[in-house]
């Protein structure tokens, strides 16, 4: 039984080291959120991570992700997390996250967006469109457009007759 423990943290450890340290804190912050609703007894655990994109440009990162949920036999208030085996066959959630940081030394939260929900219901169309748009408007977050002032903005109007 320890062996097979121990070969379990191995593979999560491998899984997480595929991982920036910045999609590692979406990753959680998600799971945080996934178990924050009401409507969720049971807790749940990283599946897996897919398509996974990172963007870096001058007013921060980008990073979107679907994260794939697996229901595990454990009660969400729980102490002990590490040892809940996953049930097959119940509930395996997909959430889709977009989230945008600053470029300071601890990256701040400039955006964000997730939708939690079964596999299907992220196919809709309408939901992806949806998912979409706010991906793109998480993205856009901290750019240029969104300064209210930009050195030299004014320097002309000084200097113009009263």
């Amino acid at each position: 039984m320890k062996r097979l423990l121990g070969i379990a943290v191995v593979v999560l450890a491998l899984a997480a080291a595929g991982q920036s340290p910045l999609q590692r804190r979406v990753v959680k912050d998600v799971l945080d959120y996934f178990h924050s609703r009401s409507n969720v007894q049971q807790l749940f655990r990283e599946q897996s991570v897919e398509g996974a994109v990172e963007r870096v440009d001058s007013s921060g990162t980008f990073i979107q992700l679907r994260l794939n949920l697996a229901q595990t036999a454990c009660r969400k208030q729980t102490q002990k997390r590490q040892n809940c085996r996953i049930m097959e066959n119940r509930r395996k959630p997909v959430c889709l996250a977009c989230y945008k940081f600053d470029n300071s030394d601890v990256p701040k939260v400039l955006d964000k967006y997730y939708n939690c929900g079964p596999s299907h219901h992220l196919a809709v169309k309408e939901i992806r469109q949806r998912d979409e748009a706010e991906c793109r408007a998480v993205e856009e977050a901290g750019k240029v457009s969104d300064a209210l002032y930009l050195p030299g903005m004014f320097a002309f109007s000084k200097g113009l007759p009263a």
